[in-house]
């Protein structure tokens, strides 16, 4: 858990350093992307509300990102797998585009300046205790989703909540 949405490397190297395994980066990133690929093949669903909620910022006409700190191959693999089409979202950044993962701010702010909207008038959907702080460093709202923390450590965010299903019309509405 404490690597969690800090990026690939940090989390699966993180991961090998704790419990002592030898860790060959690219090799063992390559690897894992294949297995990964294999287990979620027709078992990733998304989470409650999260394509009415994409669809209700379409229908807003906001501009949408995915900002997550995966290499791209994971996100292209969740993104395929949930049935969400790349062409939703006008900005796509990875663990890779960026040089400081979180919980610097450098993921949102870049998917902001590629959105052409200020930071600040971004909301950031996040489920990791970093992502929140990255969040609110980048001067975005933040909504949080309790589905890997609990609403205590992720009380820095503006809003939380267990599932976007509830909480879409409220937050779209700030």
């Amino acid at each position: 858990m404490p690597f969690t949405g800090m990026g690939e490397d940090r989390y699966l190297g993180g991961v090998a350093e704790k419990h002592q395994i030898p860790f060959e980066l690219n090799a063992d990133k390559r690897r894992t992307y294949e297995i990964y690929a294999e287990l979620v093949r027709g078992k990733l669903d998304p989470l409650d509300g999260v394509k009415k909620f994409i669809y209700d910022c379409i229908y807003r006409n906001l501009r949408l990102a995915v900002a997550s700190s995966a290499d791209p191959v994971k996100v292209h693999i969740n993104l395929e797998e949930i049935g969400l089409e790349r062409s939703l979202f006008q900005a796509i950044v990875t663990g890779l585009d960026i040089e400081h993962k979180k919980p610097a701010p450098d993921i949102f702010i870049k998917a902001a300046e590629i959105l052409g909207v200020d930071p600040e008038r971004c909301l950031v959907v996040e489920d990791a205790i970093s992502g929140v702080q990255a969040g609110k460093s980048a001067g975005a709202k933040v909504l949080a989703l309790t589905t890997s923390f609990s609403a205590e450590e992720l009380s820095a965010a503006d809003w939380i909540t267990d599932t976007l299903a509830t909480s879409s019309i409220e937050v779209l509405e700030w």
